[in-house]
């Protein structure tokens, strides 16, 4: 079983695509999203049990060339 995580990413000007397609080729995520507002990117990510959520989160995404800032959402039950 694994943990659901959603991770938003703000980019820096003109690397929003750049990001997405580097996390693309990582394949660690379930889902990704471009949004509006704030945050330019969000990532459904299911961490591996008894992974370190903040570990897993800024040593496989956030090393990405472009990130600028991030904000992760732990989840704990789906309804």
């Amino acid at each position: 079983m694994s943990d659901c995580v959603f991770v938003q990413l703000r980019c820096k000007p003109g690397t929003t695509y750049k990001v997405a397609e580097a996390l693309l080729l990582k394949e660690l995520h379930s889902e990704l999203y471009s949004t509006s507002g704030e945050w330019d990117l969000l990532l459904k990510v299911y961490v591996p049990k008894g992974e370190d959520v903040g570990k897993f989160v800024n040593e496989r995404l956030l090393d990405v060339v472009g990130i600028e800032r991030s904000l992760t959402t732990l989840t704990f039950k789906a309804f």
